[in-house]
């Protein structure tokens, strides 16, 4: 049995919440979205200094926490424990732009040890390119075609149509809470399944 009693009122609510959301209540999910999406949010700003980052970085990091639930110990409060994921996530992530806006010339190491080279000459691609573009796009819309309806719809609202999560929400009727955290799944099956085909891109 958990001992509650050095958390507050608030922390013992999110505890509560969390262990829903273990059980498999999907609302809680969005509550603990709705309780801290905006703190998260304006720390990632002040962090990148980018709003579509830190809208990112907000999914993102709500997205790890969540696929993490239930490594969360309730030695110290459920906000302290996602504010280290989303600052943690976020350092990667200027680390890794850091590297990227730095590296043009000496090339960027992949996870499977290769170095690729950025030309930075042209901006414009040629033919060949043109092509394996395109076949990447079909690929990718082949992948979200094969992903359930209510995924398939806010992932092509968002990626395609290019709305926002405010828009989609309105389109949809859905609460915001819902059309974030049903996206950072989307993504997450997504990133699965083109793990999973990646040598045919």
């Amino acid at each position: 049995m958990v001992n509650r009693d050095h958390l507050s009122e608030k922390a013992q609510k999110d505890l509560d919440l969390v262990n829903s959301a273990i059980g498999g209540d999907q609302l809680a999910y969005g509550q603990l979205m709705d309780r801290y999406r905006e703190s998260i949010y304006f720390m990632m700003l002040k962090m990148v200094k980018n709003t579509d980052d830190a809208d990112d970085l907000t999914i993102e990091a709500f997205g790890k926490a969540f696929n993490r639930l239930e490594q969360y110990s309730p030695n110290y409060a459920f906000s302290t424990w996602l504010f280290k994921i989303a600052s943690n996530n976020c350092i990667d992530f200027i680390r890794k732009k850091r590297i990227k806006v730095t590296s043009m010339d000496t090339g960027i190491k992949t996870t499977d040890g290769e170095t690729i080279f950025i030309d930075t000459k042209s901006a414009t691609r040629d033919p060949e390119e043109t092509l394996e573009h395109k076949q990447k796009v079909m690929h990718m819309r082949d992948l979200v075609s094969k992903l359930k309806p209510r995924y398939r719809i806010l992932v092509e609202k968002r990626y395609f149509e290019e709305l926002s999560y405010e828009e989609i929400s309105e389109e949809l009727n859905l609460p915001l809470g819902t059309v974030k955290a049903q996206l950072f799944r989307a993504r997450d099956f997504l990133s699965n399944m083109i793990e999973k085909t990646k040598d045919s891109i």
